[in-house]
Parts: structure tokens; C-alpha cells; sequence
């Protein structure tokens, strides 16, 4: 009489387990390289952010008319949102008073201005990983927002 075979081999299970085992350790580096590509791609959108208030600020700015003044109000529907800009070009100043104030919604990062610049850095993230805002000129800038800074 014959008897069936039922289940595996030893052989079978670990060929199968081999197989797993080098599909986790090709996938695992990508899967870990993800944290890094997010926190690359937050602090780049924060750097849009950043560009976006600015044109914002001066065309606000441009378009009151006075050229003399050094606030603007970004308020929406007749409310204050103030914010200090340069006289005469109405850039945001590098300072919480002007370009954060700019900026509004800023949750998840931290602003740190002094002597009209301003560095932005992740909450949580490496300090590296930095974009900076420079107030007299208005240019931001993305130098340290790279794999080597923002990784880890």
C-alpha cells in the first residue's frame, strides 16, 4: 500500500527560508533610507514654504502702496497678521517678527534667528539638516539639506 507524502521536506523549508532571508536583507537598506528621503523632502517643502511667504510678503507690500513702511499685514478676512519687512523692498526681516510671522503655520519645525538670519531645523531631526533664511537679501537657502546631514 502506498502512503501519501503530506507537509515538507526539511530540505523544502529551508530553501524557503533561505530565499526570505536574502529578500529582507536586499529590501531592508531601502525601507531604511526612507526616514532620511522624508525628512529631505519636509525640510525642502519648509524651504517652498519659506520662498512662497516671501512673494507673498512683498506683493502684499507692493501693493499698499507705501514704500516707507517696515510691517505688512498677511492677515486674511480683515484680520492682523503682522509682519516687519525691510523698508522699501518689503522682504521679511530674519527674526520671528517677520519671516515665522510670514510663515504662519509652522508646526513641526523650529525657527532660530539671530542678526537677521534664520535657521529652520526639523523637531526631532539632526541639526545639520538645516535650511536658513537670510532676511536682507530674502534668498533661502538649502546647502545642508543632504543625505549626510539629514540622514540618521
Amino acid at each position: 500500500m502506498k502512503t501519501m507524502q503530506k507537509g515538507f521536506t526539511l530540505i523544502e523549508l529551508i530553501v524557503v527560508i533561505v530565499i526570505l532571508g536574502i529578500l529582507a536583507a536586499t529590501a531592508l537598506p531601502r525601507f531604511i533610507n526612507v526616514a532620511t528621503d522624508a525628512r529631505i523632502a519636509a525640510m525642502n517643502g519648509i524651504a517652498g514654504g519659506l520662498r512662497s511667504a516671501v512673494a507673498l510678503a512683498q506683493s502684499r507690500y507692493v501693493a499698499t502702496g507705501n514704500t516707507a513702511a517696515t510691517t505688512v499685514n498677511m492677515g486674511l478676512a480683515g484680520a492682523v497678521q503682522a509682519v516687519d519687512v525691510a523698508a522699501g523692498t518689503g522682504i521679511p526681516a530674519g527674526t520671528a517678527a517677520g519671516i515665522q510671522a510670514a510663515m504662519q503655520a509652522t508646526d513641526g519645525f523650529a525657527f532660530a534667528c539671530a542678526a537677521g538670519v534664520c535657521t529652520i531645523t526639523q523637531n526631532g531631526g539632526p541639526a545639520a539638516c538645516a535650511v536658513t533664511y537670510t532676511g536682507a537679501t530674502g534668498v533661502v537657502n538649502t546647502a545642508a539639506v543632504t543625505v549626510a546631514n539629514c540622514g540618521g
